[in-house]
């Protein structure tokens, strides 16, 4: 089983950074796994947000975030994190950490394995 925790949300004015992490418990080989970053505003769709393979350096970004947000991970802690720069009022969401069984496409949906989620809000 894999388990997801988020941490790092908050409170932030505009223009601000916030960096989230997600810690990887997990019981499985994680080496074909990706893990991704989701968010969602009050409504009924969760957004992908950028992700990443546990194992190499490719990494894939939603346009809105594309040169703002940074993914990364520390496998030596089990953990991947999203650095977010320049954060705009729209950015305001849950934010949730997945993975995904995945050993050769860095996918965009289809994770099987989700956190809890931490919200950001980002003030005008």
């Amino acid at each position: 089983q894999v388990q997801l925790v988020e941490s790092g949300g908050g409170l932030v004015q505009a223009g601000g950074s916030l960096r989230l992490s997600c810690a990887v418990v997990s019981s499985l080989t994680f080496s074909s796994y990706a893990v991704g970053w989701f968010r969602q505003s009050p409504g009924p769709e969760r957004e992908f947000v950028a992700a990443i393979p546990w194992v190499g350096s490719n990494t894939d970004y939603a346009d809105s975030v594309k040169g703002r947000f940074t993914i990364s991970k520390d496998t030596a802690k089990k953990t991947v994190y999203l650095q977010m720069n320049n954060l705009k009022p729209e950015d305001t969401a849950v934010y949730y950490c997945a993975a995904v069984y995945s050993p050769v496409m860095l996918p965009r949906n289809g994770y099987d394995y989700w956190g809890q989620g931490t919200q950001v809000t980002v003030s005008s």
